[in-house]
C-alpha cells in the first residue's frame, strides 16, 4: 500500500511542478490503459479454469454485487461530475441584475 500511496504522491507532485503542456494527452492514455486493463483481467478470469467452474456456484451472489458495484461507481462518477461542472454565477451577471 505504501508503493500505491508512493506513486499517487510523486504523480501529483510532478502534475504541479511541471507544465500543463506536457500532459495534454495524459486522459486519452489514462482511458487507454484502464480499457488495457480490464482486457487483461478478462483474460486472467477466462484462462481461469477452477472460477469459470465455479461460476455456478457462485452465482446470482457474484452477479448482484457486480452490478452494484458498477451502478455505484456510475452514479458517484455521474453526481461527482456535476458537483465538479457546475455553473458558477458570475460577478458580471450578478453587476447587471443590481
Amino acid at each position: 500500500m505504501f508503493i500505491v500511496i508512493s506513486f499517487m504522491i510523486i504523480g501529483v507532485l510532478v502534475g504541479f511542478f511541471l507544465n500543463n503542456k506536457l500532459f495534454n494527452k495524459t486522459p486519452v492514455v489514462i482511458t487507454f490503459l484502464i480499457w488495457l486493463l480490464l482486457l487483461l483481467l478478462g483474460i486472467e478470469v477466462g484462462s481461469n479454469k477452477e472460477l469459470i467452474k465455479s461460476l455456478g456456484e457462485i452465482g446470482i451472489d457474484a452477479l448482484l454485487i457486480t452490478i452494484g458495484a458498477v451502478a455505484g461507481s456510475v452514479l458517484f462518477s455521474w453526481l461527482l461530475w456535476k458537483v465538479i461542472h457546475r455553473e458558477k454565477p458570475c460577478k458580471q451577471k450578478a453587476a447587471n441584475e443590481r
